[in-house]
């Protein structure tokens, strides 16, 4: 799988930086990828679930693909 701003994971698969209660662990670090930096949450993002969020960045994902 190809390195992309610095990250290496098909979507709707946990990163390995989440803690158990969804909290970035890496969050303010040099070292956290720009990519998470800059995606910035909304409602019409999240939804009301994990699965309506989920559901939005496979959307996200499947429309962004080269």
């Amino acid at each position: 799988m190809p390195m992309i701003n610095g990250i290496s994971k098909p979507a709707g698969v946990r990163c390995v930086q989440l803690t158990e209660d969804n909290r970035c662990k890496i969050f303010g670090h040099p070292d956290r990828p720009q990519v998470c930096s800059s995606l910035q949450p909304s409602e019409d993002m999240c939804g009301d679930s994990r699965e309506q969020a989920m559901r939005w960045l496979g959307y996200m994902e499947r429309e962004t693909r080269p």
